[in-house]
């Protein structure tokens, strides 16, 4: 390792695992596995618990880790060490009040932090509004947005933009002209 900066997929596990060491959390972070993603797009980590052996694994997005750089990316793991601590506490994790308070006390963030910006976007209709979060897949509500799809914040209903080519639809039949219109493109 070049310093305290990881500069390969290995590295990146062995500093995060130590890493985790450092954080005030009654987790026992030496029984967690560490992984890598090359695939995920949005998320820059995960924690997936199984229930039948008790273990925890983190799942670092490396692409995320690239883009953030090591500083920034400390807030994943410790965001990620709060999801261990509530499965191995409670067998269950969300971002709900318990998970709030504990990621309050050692300074991670409630949501991660997006690494890339989707190529698809809601955005709602209420001018007064200002949620637009990003889609990276063609899910239910980018599909069908007109099937009681409402925007997050105020019940708004929301159009489905394509960034690359500013197309926008709020309908499945729009939505399927705009594939169509896009070929490979989309």
């Amino acid at each position: 390792m070049t310093g305290q900066t990881p500069i390969t997929r290995s590295e990146l596990l062995d500093r995060a695992a130590a890493y985790a060491e450092t954080v005030d959390i009654d987790v026992e972070t030496a029984a967690i596995e560490w992984d890598i993603s090359e695939r995920a797009k949005r998320r820059a980590g995960c924690c997936r618990y199984d229930r039948q052996n008790e273990r925890v694994t983190i799942v670092l997005t490396w692409a995320a880790y690239r883009e953030m750089g090591w500083e920034r990316f400390t807030r994943t793991i410790r965001h990620e060490l709060v999801h261990a601590w509530e499965f191995t506490h409670f067998g269950e994790s969300g971002h709900g009040s318990r998970f709030r308070e504990k990621a309050a006390e050692i300074d991670a963030p409630r949501h991660c932090e997006p690494f890339t910006e989707g190529r698809l976007r809601l955005v709602c209709t209420n001018d007064a509004c200002e949620w637009a979060p990003d889609r990276h897949r063609a899910s239910k509500p980018v599909k069908y947005p007109d099937e009681g799809y409402r925007c997050g914040e105020c019940g708004s209903e929301y159009v489905v933009e394509h960034r690359d080519s500013g197309l926008t639809w709020r309908t499945n039949r729009e939505y399927q002209r705009a594939r169509e219109r896009l070929g490979d493109e989309w």
